[in-house]
């Protein structure tokens, strides 16, 4: 059984059904695992807890993909990193900087 091959596959798929392109599916991944993550730790997103669990998830796609390809392909790797992680760190960092609610 080879998962990363697997996997591979259903990304692909995934790609094809949608008709997104991969940056763009990278971006929304990146958001429903935050938001996921949310949900199932019950943190806020002002925690770095949600955040972790993008980062996580998004360091294991890269894994799978590299499993799969034989080696680092930096330029679509780096890209990767950037269009997931982007909108959550904005989102945290913005509800890190606002004022606690009570307080004026």
């Amino acid at each position: 059984m080879d998962i990363p091959a697997q996997y591979a596959a259903l990304i692909q798929a995934i790609g094809d059904g949608t008709g997104m392109a991969d940056s763009l599916l990278h971006v929304h991944a990146g958001m429903a695992v935050l938001f996921l993550a949310r949900i199932v730790t019950r943190k806020s997103l002002s925690t770095p807890i949600p955040l972790a669990c993008v980062a996580l998830a998004e360091a294991g796609n890269e894994i799978l993909d590299r499993m799969h390809y034989g080696s680092w392909r930096w330029a679509d790797t780096l890209g990767d990193i950037a269009n997931t992680m982007f909108w959550p760190t904005i989102l945290f960092i913005g509800l890190r900087m606002r004022s606690p609610r009570g307080r004026r």
